[in-house]
């Protein structure tokens, strides 16, 4: 997958950038500060730049310049983000050698456009659009040929996403997870039913049974968010590399299917709340190694959100804000949460 250098000082913005282009299937690298994306740079080579204009130290017109006097780096396509958009703003980012300008704010739609254009431009790969696209962390969204799918029930929404997860199920399986209160007469028509109308959101062969056991046709070429948040703890876990990686997988979690009230929901959930718990104690540590000790109170604070019960954390997050002199610390040590204040 094409590879996308992400710099701004604004965590919100850079986690908001990340978050967009990873669930969209790129692979992101994210940088705080230009000179440690130049640093980066000295190692690796991206398919794309996206840079802030307004970042202290080092603008990021100036970024781009030393990018461009680079002679290896010279033909990286590079597109810069700024809430100044002004003619004579864009008109110097493009003097300098800037192959796009997006305007904030923009929307999801603006960001992976843009991108998908300036990629295809220079002939790069792009992330194709004819694959069925499943997100389920922090929301519930399924892309079909690069459109939205408009479920016909929210129960045939909740189908499609239990044969993701579950691979192939039984009508009774199906029908125990989803209508678990209803009798097996009724459950079994409901499923019948929900099936027809998953079917029609989607298409009429997009779910195939064999031996009365059903499944998502492999010709769907489907793409599944939660596949590839898990694929990158594994690796993150196997072999830990930098604070910036591991802050970079923790940023792709979300609730899976926020809006979904089951039990096997929750299973799902319970299971990738423990690998984020994982990634975010070991950015943590990370975080630690390097100095970067307020970081790694956020980290210990955005776990408690998940596990408030966690005695490591709070003894991490009461430990990192006293190194920094935050009165907070003495609420960690008392285990009394605020989560009003966000130390990010």
């Amino acid at each position: 997958m094409p590879r996308v250098l992400v710099v701004d000082d604004d965590a919100a913005i850079l986690k908001l950038v990340s978050v967009i282009l990873a669930r969209a299937g790129y692979t992101i690298h994210a940088c705080s500060h230009p000179v440690e994306a130049l640093a980066w740079l000295d190692r690796e080579t991206p398919d794309l730049v996206i840079s802030d204009v307004v970042m202290p130290y080092m603008t990021g017109y100036e970024f781009l310049e030393q990018l461009r006097e680079r002679t290896e780096l010279s033909h990286l396509p590079f597109m810069l983000l700024s809430s100044h958009a002004e003619r004579e703003d864009v008109r110097r980012g493009m003097n300098l050698g800037a192959d796009d300008y997006l305007p904030k704010p923009f929307t999801p739609h603006d960001l992976t456009a843009a991108v998908e254009a300036r990629l295809r431009r220079v002939g790069a790969k792009v992330v194709p659009t004819t694959h069925l696209d499943a997100r389920a962390l922090g929301t519930c969204s399924v892309l079909w040929k690069g459109e939205s799918v408009q479920w016909v029930s929210r129960k045939a929404m909740e189908l499609f996403f239990l044969l993701v997860e579950r691979k192939e199920v039984t009508s009774w399986e199906a029908a125990e997870a989803l209508w678990p209160e209803k009798d097996e007469s009724r459950a079994s028509s409901l499923f019948h039913t929900t099936l027809h109308r998953l079917r029609r959101s989607l298409s009429s062969d997009a779910v195939v049974s064999q031996s009365r056991r059903y499944a998502l046709s492999s010709d769907l070429s489907l793409k599944y968010d939660v596949h590839r948040f898990e694929e990158r703890v594994e690796t993150l876990l196997r072999a830990p590399t930098s604070f910036e990686d591991a802050r970079d997988v923790a940023s792709q979690y979300g609730r899976f299917l926020p809006d979904v009230d089951s039990d096997w929901c929750e299973d799902v959930r319970h299971r990738l709340e423990e690998k984020q718990l994982m990634v975010l104690n070991l950015a943590a540590s990370l975080a630690n190694a390097a100095g970067r000790t307020r970081e790694a109170a956020a980290l210990h604070q955005q776990a408690l959100t998940l596990d408030p019960l966690s005695e490591r954390d709070w003894e991490g997050l009461a430990k990192t804000l006293g190194e920094i002199g935050d009165p907070r610390a003495q609420l960690a040590r008392r285990r009394e949460p605020w989560w009003t204040t966000d130390l990010v």
